[in-house]
Parts: structure tokens; sequence; C-alpha cells
């Protein structure tokens, strides 16, 4: 896994094996974050990475000068490992991981985000409850979005709050807003 843009351009980040864990591509990250690009001033905006993982999206954000992020994943080898990460990163701006499960993240913060994005693993995708919590509970600022990314063959296009799905080979990142 590498970090594709902004400051940390290029550098490699090696996970361990023994994660549970499946990382977004390089070609669908850059896919992503060039339509975020177009619609976010990256250096202003709020981020809450959910089902973290190795902390791939999360060093993409950091990489492009996000403001603040918060990482929740339930593995506390991931937790870990993104929390190494960021300190090898020398990370000077607000970066809080959190060890525990998204739904109970969802319900118990105080913050509200530019950006959420959600990384579940493909076999379980909670689409429905995570948009009712978010959309719930306010927890995207007024132009904020919230993308999931799922397996291409699952559709929730249906769903409360669906704007667009981009196809990415075996990966979609569905767009809502609420």
């Amino acid at each position: 896994m590498r970090i594709i843009s902004g400051n940390f351009r290029g550098k490699k980040i090696q996970a361990p094996a023994d994660l549970p864990v499946r990382p977004t591509t390089d070609f669908a990250k850059s896919a992503l974050f060039s339509m975020l690009e177009n619609q976010f001033d990256l250096r202003k905006v709020s981020v809450l990475d959910l089902y973290s993982g190795t902390g791939n999206l999360s060093y993409e954000f950091f990489s492009r000068g996000a403001n603040s992020i918060s990482c929740v994943d339930l593995h506390p080898g991931c937790t870990k490992f993104i929390r190494q990460t960021f300190e090898k990163l020398n990370a000077p701006r607000t970066i809080d991981i959190h060890k525990g499960h998204a739904f109970e993240f969802l319900e118990n913060t105080g913050n509200t985000f530019d950006i959420i994005v959600a990384d579940p693993p493909f076999e379980i995708t909670p689409a429905e409850q995570l948009i009712e919590i978010i959309d719930r509970r306010s927890l995207l600022k007024p132009d904020g979005v919230f993308i999931l990314e799922h397996h291409s063959s699952k559709d929730y296009s249906q769903l409360n709050g669906y704007l667009s799905t981009r196809k990415y080979g075996i990966v979609n990142f569905t767009f809502f807003k609420f």
C-alpha cells in the first residue's frame, strides 16, 4: 500500500500480514480522491473513517492536509497499526483513533464531519444501519457526504440519501447526502 498524493506522496506502508483487511486499491483510491478534490478543499475537512482497517484512506486524507481525522476499527491490531503509522508520519494534526464498533461510535460521538467513509467487510456491509444512524444523528455537516465502499454485486440506489455509485473493478463507492 502506498500514499498516492499530497505531502507523503509515494510513501509505502507495509501492514502486518495478520490483519483481517482488504486495503482499497490504488486505482480505486485515486479515483475516489479525484472526485473528492473536486467537491472539497481537503485541507479544511473533518473526516470519519469507519472500519479503518490499515488506515489506508486516512493516510491519504492526512497526506492531503485534512483538518481532522477520526479512525474507528474493532480489531486491536488495526488500531495499533494505525496509531504507529501516524506516529511515524509525525502527525501534527488532530488524529483520533478509536478501538470499537462503528455503530457505538456513531451513536456516541458529539462531532459532525464533512466526509464519512465506511469500508466494512464485504460480507457484512451494514449500509442500512449506518445510513440510519448518520442521518438520525445529523453527523454530516452541511454539504457533507457519506461514502460507502462495497462489493460491486450490491446495489444501494434505493436507500435514503442516495446520490451516485462509481464502480472500480469489484469495488463500488456509493455516495449519500442527508
